[in-house]
């Protein structure tokens, strides 16, 4: 039980660590991420109970619907209203990289009591591979979301910031349709699911660096 306990949570402490010592402007208080975290472990009860309502209840059990709506919406539309709610409203989110910080600390949060609920039913068998695929995409499709989250903050002209918050959604969603879908629609998924991971992440390490960037750009700006 023990090496299964590690084995769910490892992956998930690792790149939350990873991106959190990337805030190199200004580190977010530890309370704050761990709270983050702690807020997308909590999401997995109620999403867990709406897919389930909409599977058995409501018999919406096609294959697509649940890989684009059951799945990809409604996960990256709760992670996306708790970031909203709980950190891009607070104090502390005072430069744009915190965005991705928070953003990925809820999905992170997410994907690791998923990551443990699967390893207890499917064994450590899957573990390599659940760290690989599932917990890093979920931390990639929050760095898209806080990034635009992050955008949308400290962006001043109105237009372009409901535009931002509107892809810091909308994006995340689209990424995370398409990872499921490969898993739907190619035989020999692990020929596709690699490449796209691998473009996932590079995207997704500009968009850190493009954050550092704007951040630094936007401290010059504000008045000392």
């Amino acid at each position: 039980m023990i090496a299964l306990v590690g084995a769910a949570i490892a992956p998930g402490i690792a790149l939350m660590s990873y991106f959190y010592l990337r805030d190199n402007l200004q580190p977010e208080p530890i309370s704050m991420v761990v709270r983050s975290f702690l807020f997308g472990i909590l999401l997995v009860f109620p999403i867990m109970i709406l897919q389930y309502i909409m599977q058995t209840e409501w018999n919406l059990t096609n294959a697509w619907f649940q890989a684009i709506a059951s799945s990809a919406l409604v996960e990256e539309y709760f992670k996306w209203l708790v970031v909203y709610h709980t950190a891009y409203k607070h104090v502390e989110f005072d430069e744009p990289y915190d965005g991705i910080v928070y953003a990925v600390a809820v999905s992170l949060g997410f994907a690791t009591l998923e990551n443990f609920l699967y390893l207890i039913i499917n064994g450590l068998d899957i573990a390599f591979w659940r760290a690989l695929l599932p917990v890093s995409s979920h931390a990639l499709f929050g760095i898209w979301m806080g990034y635009y989250l992050g955008k949308g903050k400290f962006t001043e002209r109105p237009a372009l910031k409901h535009r931002f918050l509107a892809l810091s959604l909308f994006i995340p969603i689209l990424l995370h349709a398409l990872y499921n879908i490969i898993f739907l629609t190619v035989e020999q998924w692990g020929w596709v699911i690699l490449p796209f991971m691998l473009l996932l992440w590079w995207f997704g390490l500009k968009k850190v660096e493009s954050a550092h960037r704007f951040g630094s750009k936007t401290a010059k700006s504000r008045p000392h």
